[in-house]
């Protein structure tokens, strides 16, 4: 169970990290590469003080992905296979609470609306992703 832990955190780790640190510098190609061009230069902000704000807005949030990502990292060193199981719940729920707050919140932006679909089954899977891991410590602890 520990190594599949391991394995489940530094891969997730990985991923929160890339896109922290590309949200953090380059979130104009992200945003374009995540949305398209047009919805891309719709996200920008009209303003000066408006464009200020989102880019310090997208600078923290990647600020706040890396500091995740640098988490589970930590976290896959821990051996504890009560703690694991804990995290692993967590993690799912977080995830699943991620693809409802797409559904009930971002559909109602025009912008986000279109790739609404795609961030919810991305949300999904990565909590299926944990729950996959539950089942598998637990038929091992139980076998």
């Amino acid at each position: 169970m520990g190594s599949g832990f391991m394995v489940m955190c530094l891969l997730h780790s990985a991923i929160t990290v890339t896109c922290g640190a590309l949200m953090m510098f380059y979130q104009n190609e992200i945003s374009v590469v995540g949305h398209g061009t047009e919805a891309a230069s719709k996200l920008v902000g009209s303003t000066p003080r408006d464009q200020l704000l989102l880019q310090t807005s997208d600078a923290f949030s990647g600020m706040l992905l890396f500091a995740i990502g640098y988490l589970l990292f930590i976290v896959a060193f821990v051996k504890d296979r009560d703690f694991q199981s804990f995290f692993a719940r967590g993690c799912s729920l977080l995830h699943l609470a991620c693809a409802v707050w797409r559904v009930y919140f971002e559909r109602r932006l025009e912008e986000l609306a279109r790739d609404l679909p795609r961030q919810v089954v991305g949300d999904i899977l990565l909590s299926i992703s944990w729950i996959l891991f539950l089942v598998y410590a637990w038929r091992e602890k139980y076998d």
